[in-house]
């Protein structure tokens, strides 16, 4: 495995003849320890499947990925010291799909979380604690085209379901997309009314939270996870501050090389190990994938030790890149790792929601 060594070195393998040139690139390529990179040469990239084209692809760099066949996790993409260590690790990586809920079974279900541990000063040192949202669309409008909630699903950090309703669509439904949803007259005649849905959620995410303070900084309130969360809360007709959401489909570590999203079905196949949404679409079973996706970009371990939760869920007024307000002649009489060291990313990376004093290893 990597050694603590290798977060230190020099941050690009290219050599420039003037110091302004190194100082320009590292202006506009924000390395830093939150890019993903290969355990072998140390080469940044943009996102894992820039990596993946570097360790596996079409022209892959060739001693790292020898190297890597040989003792690199295809999944979550770390280098380990030898094939037992990998074998090992593998039979923890590869996760079981989980089962889904059905149409059938629990059209009303609700579960109180404990949240005595989140109202006390231990939330600070461990992190905001996240709730997965997924909701199933059927189809408005003359031609069925319009996405109307007709189902939503919110689960913990635990995987342990928290709601489950169907949802009264507050215009007649002219398709029900029955196969991808499942879905039938039957199960939407006694559904909740939409503002009840919405009342529900938001007294989960708001954790007892004043609107100001979620506002501001999140206080108690719960970060929102997701995939393509813009679109679940447009249909769902609900806002959400945008510094409390976590949303798969646009973090870019997650996305294509060119910043295109992923289906969620590639990503839990690529970084989770199983296939989902091969037939009828179950909200409970993207629910899971998405928290265990979130929870593995959480987990990563970048050497930010404390920065605490209130700086993870107040992103946009902290996360300041350290060329921004210094001069030209300042940075170029600094040394490339120094240069590093002051170099943000440009997305907010998800370790950060991890606490002052969280764990890095995630338990899936």
């Amino acid at each position: 495995m990597e050694s603590e060594s290798d977060h230190q070195k020099t941050p690009s393998s290219r050599q420039y003849k003037k110091k302004e040139h190194l100082v320009e690139h590292m202006r506009v390529s924000f390395h830093s320890v939150h890019q993903p990179r290969c355990a072998v040469c140390q080469k940044h990239c943009k996102s894992f499947e820039s990596l993946r084209e570097h360790l596996n692809g079409q022209l892959p760099k060739g001693n790292c990925s020898k190297i890597f066949s040989e003792r690199g996790c295809y999944l979550c993409l770390k280098l380990f010291d030898s094939s037992t260590a990998l074998s090992e690790h593998k039979e923890m990586c590869c996760l079981p799909a989980p089962a889904p809920l059905g149409t059938m079974t629990m059209p009303y279900a609700e579960s109180q979380i404990d949240s005595s541990e989140l109202n006390n000063e231990n939330h600070i040192d461990r992190g905001p604690e996240a709730i997965a949202i997924d909701c199933e669309m059927v189809g408005g409008g003359s031609d069925g085209s319009l996405d109307l909630c007709a189902r939503v699903c919110l689960i913990d950090e635990d995987e342990k379901l928290i709601f489950h309703t169907y949802v009264q669509p507050q215009i007649p439904i002219t398709n029900f997309r029955y196969d991808v949803t499942g879905l039938t007259e039957e199960h939407l005649k006694d559904a909740m009314p939409l503002k009840d849905v919405q009342d529900k959620i938001l007294q989960i995410l708001y954790n007892g939270e004043s609107i100001g303070r979620v506002r501001l900084d999140g206080g108690k309130a719960r970060l929102l996870v997701g995939h393509d969360l813009e679109h679940d809360l447009d249909c769902l007709r609900m806002n959400y501050p945008d510094h409390l959401l976590r949303d798969t489909a646009k973090y870019h570590p997650l996305m294509k090389t060119n910043l295109v999203s992923h289906s969620l079905k590639y990503l839990t196949q690529t970084y989770l190990g199983y296939q989902i949404q091969s037939g009828v679409h179950d909200p409970y079973e993207d629910c899971v994938s998405v928290m265990r996706l979130y929870r593995r970009m959480r987990a990563q371990d970048h050497q930010n030790i404390g920065m605490g939760a209130s700086f993870a869920t107040n992103y946009p007024q902290n996360l300041k890149n350290g060329f921004d307000w210094r001069k030209t002649k300042e940075l170029e009489v600094m040394t490339p790792d120094e240069l590093y060291e002051i170099s943000t990313p440009n997305y907010k990376c998800w370790c950060l929601d991890q606490g002052k004093n969280a764990v890095s290893n995630i338990d899936l």
